[in-house]
């Protein structure tokens, strides 16, 4: 009798599974075909389940949606986690953009290290914006607490403007480092210099990101605050963080 039932359980534990998948790949289809009606120039990065059961979350870039898995409704916002009274999709958001900025890489950075690092933060940054100067002129300071700084590039003024070519002016110079201190302290650079760079890499990811302005500080859990923080402020929010 045991070994009847084991027999006659396999065959339908399988069947379940290839049911799931079945519905699965029905459900990433819907969602797929209902996307692409309402937003046809958004590559969908991946579908996955919510914590809903029947709502799936879409990774569009570095932005959620949440879509039923018929394809017939679309959430936007955040999923709060009512008991824990924790914002889900601001945790899933700062994975995503950790993971991001992880792809970007180092070598396509400029990176103003700390001597005794203790933190590391990636800001997005734009030669000629006041508080972007602010903060750079401030450099010593973030190094001296411990916070290296890694530049990512985010003229505002897009592409094909007079802050892009300083942007890729700074990144051809052979002493980076010494020319977006330059720039951010008004020297003019000469901007006719060319050379491959990451410049058009950082504002898509930028924008992806849904940045409003600079700078814009990247924790290394993926945390993002917008706008100028002091040294001081800075190095106590990094330190009262929950280690990872």
């Amino acid at each position: 009798m045991k070994n009847l039932m084991i027999r006659l359980c396999v065959p339908v534990f399988v069947l379940f599974a290839a049911s799931h998948v079945t519905m699965a790949a029905d459900s990433d289809k819907a969602i797929r075909d209902a996307l692409a009606q309402v937003l046809p120039n958004f590559e969908i990065n991946a579908i996955s389940p919510s914590p809903i059961a029947g709502i799936s979350e879409v990774q569009v870039g570095s932005k959620l949606f949440y879509v039923s898995d018929d394809g017939k409704y679309l959430f936007q916002g955040s999923l709060i986690d009512i008991k824990n009274r924790t914002d889900l999709s601001e945790e899933r958001r700062k994975s995503i953009r950790a993971a991001a900025i992880n792809d970007i890489g180092e070598d396509n950075m400029i990176i103003f290290p700390a001597k005794d690092a203790k933190y590391t933060i990636t800001v997005f940054t734009d030669v000629d914006c006041t508080y972007c100067r602010k903060l750079h002129r401030e450099m010593d300071q973030y190094n001296s607490r411990g916070i290296t700084v890694r530049y990512l590039m985010y003229p505002r003024s897009g592409i094909d403007t007079p802050s892009y070519y300083k942007s890729v002016a700074v990144w051809c110079e052979d002493d980076q480092r010494d020319a977006m201190t330059r720039a951010k302290a008004g020297e003019n650079l000469a901007t006719g210099k060319q050379c491959d760079n990451p410049v058009k890499e950082h504002m898509k990811l930028g924008e992806t990101m849904g940045l409003r302005g600079t700078p814009a500080i990247i924790f290394s859990d993926g945390e993002m605050l917008p706008g100028y923080i002091p040294a001081d402020k800075l190095a106590i929010a990094l330190d009262t963080k929950p280690k990872l």
